[in-house]
């Protein structure tokens, strides 16, 4: 009941390539373990390896090691519910994950590996000011929290990296490592990472996310200006990155209609064409001339200024009289067209036409090609608005950053939140980032932006999207707005933002349109479940044993089991939950027979066969509801006879 052990799963895949390389060695405990012979494996890779002194090109800092077996170290930790810090707890298919997101991506190793299509985060920029995790790179204990001064005297687990410590980029990369690697698990082939940060460690997180994903994967990085800053010393530095790395670029570039982007402004223009159309009916040239006065009106700032060009009409639509020049010369680029009126060939282009003639006839036919008033003027081919809607999203964009500011103020009743991100800058990354029914991870969660930007897109185009956030349990400042409007954590503020973000999309949609999933499961990470029995003769003594039966901690609800079971199939913990009662025990029917578990702490024959008969793929009890060995062989013996293929797990 632990997370997976990468270390071991690492060794596996060595042993799949180099079978030689695996030895047995003793642990700390005397215990027999496998490992891999390092001097074997250097000996298969004797072409490739660069060893001792030998320069080469590496990211490097004090730390790495112990942040790459923090990556991989197991832990003992399960996810609990929090029914009532949820929203439509039975029906969504969203998560909330409070706690620390290390943590939290060991957890949904199995459960979401290679199923998100993107992750987005803002992690801590390292600039002096925030905060940084300080991660155990061994174990799980609170002694060795203790010794290394990772935490307060009241178990606080984070720390102002200030720019006094020694290790100031070293403790920013070690923090970062090891969630990268672990995020990489869980992106889809055709996924990608996207990852703000600004001029602090923009070089380190470059060079780190190509170590993790690799340099060919990189995508490019984005410029976000934000807005001007005068208190700036030398520079004002109004910008942000986004960085983007794929987890397989060749994946990511055989995807049809990726990385478009809908063109701001089109809305406007339409509206106002259907305006002008309705006051001047069928006179196209009123119309266009309507069209080129309103564009002049508009700020140079106005998204819809940018399609100025786009200013003549017909009963299509909206379009652009584009050339129809060929680049170079071909063998059926130069042909006679005719004008609709004169009858007489028109002007040829030096090189000839841009179609071939089968293709001309089309859009002649389709009267997709303008012609002036005679012979003398060179045509056009007529691109309509409508046919141009997407394009390639820019690497640099402007975004006023006080806008979402003030919008989280509004939405709040108060600024509980400094420097949230912008939820439509967000949006429009989940648009060309995503299809519909795409699941998005954000593990730096924050003010829950991320969350608001996907229920925003499936608002605007009917889909499906899903998110997983991750938020610490991060105490406000004593004397911040978020401490004095009744916050504890900033996961609570991020919880409420997208309460009533949820609500406020909702409203803003049309009456008649589907259902949207607004809703969140919120989970807390915790210790595991399970109790730790285990004691030596002289640790225990007569009294002791009756309290040594159970191996589950007394606080511990029968969902609390459910998820920590649900994490140990690696089932997705957003499918449906259900409850039922047969003979008189409470049953958790999971995905409509996927699972079904009792947790009782006692079960008859009949709630054993009642289950079975129904042919679930896995059935889950709790080790002492089987009041002896054989009744616990019984109820093995029943499966085998009415459900052979069921799955049984007792805990």
């Amino acid at each position: 009941m632990t997370s997976p052990d990468l270390t071991q799963a690492n060794i596996d895949k060595l042993a799949e390539l180099f079978p030689n390389v695996v030895t047995e060695t003793r642990d700390a405990d005397g215990a027999v373990k496998r490992a891999i012979d390092f001097d074997a494996l250097r000996q298969e890779l004797s072409d490739h390896i660069v060893e001792g002194p030998q320069e080469r090109y590496q990211l490097d800092w004090p730390g790495k090691r112990a942040a790459a077996f923090a990556a991989n170290a197991p832990i003992a930790k399960t996810l609990r519910p929090m029914r009532e810090e949820s929203v439509d707890f039975d029906a969504t298919k969203n998560l909330f994950i409070e706690g620390d997101n290390l943590d939290a991506l060991k957890l949904l190793q199995e459960s979401y590996l290679g199923k998100v299509k993107l992750i987005y985060i803002d992690p801590p920029y390292n600039t002096g000011n925030d905060f940084v995790y300080n991660d155990d790179f061994a174990a799980t204990t609170k002694d060795y929290l203790d010794r290394s001064g990772q935490v307060d005297n009241a178990g606080a687990r984070l720390t102002a990296n200030s720019e006094t410590n020694g290790r100031f980029h070293s403790d920013w990369l070690s923090m970062m490592s090891p969630r990268l690697k672990l995020a990489r698990n869980l992106l889809s082939e055709d996924g990608a990472i996207f990852m703000s940060i600004d001029d602090a460690e923009m070089g380190n997180l470059h060079r780190l996310a190509a170590e993790v994903f690799g340099e060919h994967n990189f995508v490019g990085a984005m410029v976000w200006a934000a807005g001007r800053k005068n208190d700036s010393k030398y520079i004002s530095s109004s910008h942000e990155y986004i960085l983007i790395f794929a987890r397989d670029i060749s994946s990511l570039d055989s995807r049809v209609g990726a990385w478009r982007t809908r063109k701001e402004g089109l809305d406007e223009i339409y509206a106002e064409y259907g305006r002008l159309r309705r006051a001047h009916g069928e006179d196209n040239a009123a119309v266009a001339s309507g069209l080129r006065a309103w564009y002049r009106q508009l700020g140079e700032d106005d998204p819809a200024k940018r399609h100025k060009h786009y200013s003549s009409v017909d009963e299509r639509g909206v379009f652009f009289p584009s050339d129809l020049s060929k680049n170079s010369p071909t063998s059926r680029s130069k042909y006679d067209v005719f004008h609709p009126v004169t009858g007489k060939a028109v002007s040829m282009p030096e090189h000839g036409w841009r179609y071939a003639p089968e293709q001309m006839a089309t859009l002649l036919a389709e009267n997709r090609i303008k012609f002036g008033p005679d012979e003398t003027t060179r045509p056009t081919y007529k691109r309509y608005l409508s046919d141009a809607e997407d394009e390639i999203p820019y690497s640099v964009f402007y975004v006023d950053g006080r806008g979402a500011s003030g919008r989280l103020k509004s939405l709040l009743g108060g600024a509980v939140f400094d420097n949230p991100k912008d939820e439509h800058v967000l949006r429009k990354i989940v648009e060309f980032g995503t299809s519909k029914d795409d699941l998005i991870l954000d593990f730096f969660a924050g003010s829950g932006t991320s969350a608001h930007a996907v229920m925003l897109q499936n608002a605007k185009d009917g889909g499906s999207r899903k998110y997983i956030l991750v938020q610490l349990d991060e105490i406000p400042a004593t004397h911040s707005n978020a401490a004095r409007e009744g916050y504890r954590t900033i996961a609570e503020v991020s919880r409420e933002r997208v309460r009533r973000a949820g609500k406020k999309v909702n409203m803003e949609r049309a009456a008649d349109t589907a259902p949207l999933d607004t809703g969140f499961r919120a989970l807390r990470i915790d210790t595991t479940n399970m109790a730790d029995v285990l004691r030596t003769p002289d640790e225990t003594n007569q009294l002791d044993l009756g309290e040594r039966t159970s191996s589950i901690k007394r606080d511990r609800t029968r969902e609390d089991l459910l998820f920590q079971v649900l994490l140990d199939w690696g089932l997705e913990l957003t499918l449906p939950i259900r409850r039922e009662q047969i003979d008189g025990r409470e049953v958790f029917v999971v995905d409509d027979g996927g699972l079904i578990a009792c947790f009782d702490e006692s079960v008859t024959p009949a709630v054993v066969r009642a289950i079975a008969e129904r042919q679930p793929v896995r059935a889950v009890f709790r080790d002492d509801a089987f009041a002896t060995d054989a009744e616990r062989i019984n109820a093995e013996q029943v499966f085998a006879e009415v459900s052979p293929d069921t799955s049984v797990k007792a805990i």
